[in-house]
């Protein structure tokens, strides 16, 4: 099925995020350095000369010289796009780009999309068979059958490197897994079941090829198209749907699905009814795979038979069909064992090890994505796609099968390493940050945005409510904060909650609340109801307060320093805990989690065992193993200084409670993060370099950050807000939407505390 999961958004938000920051979604960037005259000669000439003439000696080698052996084209002509149709080329580049970022994000492929203007069969064959010298692999993509089977049948008699049109198989091959479980479930073997497939197109036939291929009998399936049973002698029916028609007198759905185990439903919604679904066999097992509806809900579906193991393709049931599970992670293992095809035993190897996985204990993390405990059983018989294990698992059983059947160029010789350099190729953080989006979804919160009037805060409070993170309450004036969301096309501006102080019901108690907290203070009654009256900070601080929201972003008007004096006049820090700031600086396979990087000018002993405590936390809710280094212009007291003694007093506190993550100080940054001047120090306590770095004062770690973040760019997320009794993050004034919105949703989803 489609890897779309059903979240909710506006046309103007798909539109603005593929056209904001650069158009697209994707970009190439130069993996070797490109800074000086030699650098280039290098690259170009004349030292290209030498890998070329390398390549052409022995061919082999443009797996050593080149990008070709990580590098996989995404080919379409547009003939069928998702569930719209042939909507041609050009229109299909937007999915094709996605595709590519998916090959990336989830198995690091590199891949680039191709869109070819042609529906000849033929001149699509001869264009694509002439790039076997630029690319490691070809997925073909929405192309309409049965063109599909011709060109994907004739590339892979052509061609030496892995084809594979995923339309096809990746539904096939996920569909398979879960069918694996399904029958494990209820009691059921392959060679047994009863099937009917309704839907006769590219999905359908694969997935009908794959399950007989895996033990399923040719007689037991009954296909259906739109004009119902394909029996043996039905006029008008081509050769690919012809080589599943059976001998059978049922000529409609409703007559086959009765007493059948299993339908697979890859047709249109509504193609199954409940009293369809009564007929079933006990213990029915339902995949309305449709997209974006399915043929059956599983309520309906559930409603009459109790009993039902059901599927679709959404985010929103349970046992998702996602094609995401699969297609990332058999490219990998066909790529990195040079296959010259993916051929059937892989995709039952693939198959297999998905349906296993779903078996195994499921990660804490995964769990926490979806905000409840998942375990194997009728409603988790397919892995959740944001399962990190999925690369090793994946990958390591399809460059096996490959291995196995003779199509392995380049065989791996040590399985247990290549599953570490698996694990190593992906950046935790990017794979937990998901799931964190991901629990957002599944536990919608209230999330005040105090600067609502500012366009760069309003278009992340509607991205907010578009992507289905929760309800955003608008801190501003309430005629601007209309007027500027219907300048940004907002259709239904006014269903939108806005909180003022001019109108605002919560006022009084606000004015109260504070005046008691302040009255100490020097504050008089009349300074407090300025403060609620004139300060969005104050009042948005206060709605937080008094429950109006689950957490609160603000900082995009005001100096972080201004804002956190304000936000603090309302709310305080957690019991015992001390507020700071955390970067995080995102590189291609790891993350450094840097703090206090905005409060705390110079941190005692004790605010610096609780600072590097907490920070090892939020690493290890961002999936990391917390490895945290002290940091100082001194290693082990050389030079020596004056500004030793917080640090070695922080490691003294640690040393005596027993925290349980490693820790080490007082470091120079070699000293905590290069491999090589770590070696000098034998004695350290760090078993590798350090993730969690503990700044020694606020000005050496806040010109740090900055730097870094002006350096790295969008690889940077933060500060993030840590030790306030109530979620607040404050946005830097140079953020973007995204920024914003990022932050609210981390807030939102308590990965800050």
């Amino acid at each position: 099925m489609s890897e779309e999961s059903n979240v909710s958004f506006t046309d103007r938000e798909a539109l603005f995020y593929h056209k904001t920051i650069r158009p697209g979604k994707i970009e190439i960037i130069a993996s070797k350095p490109m800074a000086t005259q030699r650098d280039l000669s290098l690259a170009y000439s004349p030292g290209v000369a030498v890998p070329v003439q390398a390549i052409y000696d022995d061919p082999a080698t443009a797996y050593d010289y080149t990008a070709k052996g990580n590098l996989v084209a995404v080919i379409t002509n547009g003939t069928a796009i998702l569930g719209m149709g042939n909507l041609g080329a050009l229109a299909s580049k937007p999915v094709m780009e996605g595709k590519a970022v998916l090959f990336k994000r989830f198995a690091d492929v590199d891949s680039i999309d191709i869109e070819l203007d042609s529906e000849d069969p033929d001149a699509l064959i001869e264009a694509i068979a002439m790039m076997e010298p630029s690319f490691g692999g070809i997925n073909l993509e929405d192309i309409k059958a049965p063109e599909c089977f011709i060109i994907e049948q004739t590339l892979r008699e052509r061609m030496k490197i892995p084809v594979m049109h995923d339309d096809q198989h990746g539904t096939a091959i996920i569909a398979a897994a879960g069918l694996v479980n399904a029958c494990l479930i209820t009691g059921r073997k392959f060679a047994d079941v009863k099937v009917v497939v309704n839907g006769a197109g590219a999905s359908a036939i694969a997935c009908t090829s794959l399950i007989k291929s895996m033990g399923v009998r040719h007689e037991n399936v009954t296909m259906c198209d739109s004009k119902g049973v394909i029996w043996k002698g039905r006029e008008g029916v081509d050769q690919f749907k012809s080589a599943h028609a059976i001998d059978t007198g049922k000529r409609t759905l409703a007559e086959a699905v009765v007493g059948t185990d299993i339908f697979l439903g890859l047709s249109v919604k509504g193609a199954m009814t409940p009293d369809m679904v009564k007929t079933m066999a006990e213990n029915p097992i339902i995949f309305a795979m449709a997209n974006p509806d399915p043929e059956i809900t599983p309520p309906d579906a559930m409603a009459v038979r109790p009993d039902a193991i059901v599927a679709t393709g959404r985010s929103d049931y349970p046992n998702q069909v996602n094609n995401v599970l699969g297609f990332p992670f058999i490219f990998r293992g066909a790529l990195d064992v040079r296959a010259t095809a993916i051929n059937e035993e892989m995709k039952i190897a693939a198959a297999k090890a998905i349906a296993e996985l779903a078996r195994e204990q499921v990660p804490e993390e995964v769990a926490a994505a979806y905000g409840k405990t998942q375990q194997f059983g009728r409603a988790y018989i397919i892995p959740a796609p944001f399962d990190p294990r999925l690369m090793e698992v994946v990958s390591s059983a399809v460059a096996k099968a490959a291995m196995d059947s003779g199509v392995a160029q380049k065989p791996i010789e040590d399985f247990d390493a290549y599953r570490m350099s698996l694990k190593a190729r992906l950046n935790p953080t990017t794979s937990v940050l998901t799931q964190v989006y991901e629990q957002a979804k599944a536990n919608p919160k209230r999330v005040i945005f105090a600067e609502a009037e500012n366009e760069i805060v309003l278009r992340a409070a509607i991205q907010y409510r578009d992507f289905g993170y929760g309800d955003p309450v608008l801190v501003g004036r309430t005629d601007a904060v209309l007027a500027k969301m219907t300048e940004l096309g907002v259709q239904d501006p006014e269903t939108y909650e806005i909180h003022n102080s001019a109108t605002s019901p919560h006022v009084a108690a606000m004015v109260e609340t504070l005046y008691e907290r302040l009255h100490r203070r020097g504050f008089m009654k009349r300074d407090v109801q300025r403060m609620v009256n004139q300060d969005r900070n104050v009042f948005a601080s206060a709605l937080l307060k008094l429950g109006v929201g689950d957490a609160l972003i603000t900082g995009m008007t005001r100096t972080f320093a201004q804002t956190i004096h304000e936000v603090r006049q309302v709310l305080d820090p957690k019991p015992g805990e001390v507020p700071f700031g955390i970067h995080l600086m995102i590189a291609k396979n790891s993350t450094v989690f840097m703090a206090d990087t905005t409060v705390n000018e110079r941190p005692s002993a004790e605010d610096l065992a609780v600072i590097a405590t907490q920070t090892a936390a939020v690493a290890r809710r961002l999936g990391h193993e917390p490895r945290v280094a002290f940091l100082s212009f001194s290693t082990f007291g050389n030079p020596s200084g004056k500004w030793l003694e917080p640090i070695r007093g922080a490691v003294a506190i640690l040393d005596a409670s027993n925290p349980g993550f490693e820790y080490e100080g007082e470091l120079a940054p070699d000293a905590a993060l290069n491999p090589k001047v770590m070696a000098n120090y034998p004695f350290s306590r760090l078993t590798a370099p350090a993730n969690v770095l503990v700044m020694p004062g606020l000005q050496s770690a806040n010109i740090s950050a900055k730097l870094l973040r002006e350096l790295a760019g969008n690889a940077t997320i933060g500060p993030m807000l840590i030790g306030m009794e109530k979620p607040v993050q404050i946005a830097p004034m140079t953020a973007i939407a995204p920024d914003v919105l990022t932050l609210a949703v981390l807030a939102a989803a308590g990965v800050c505390g």
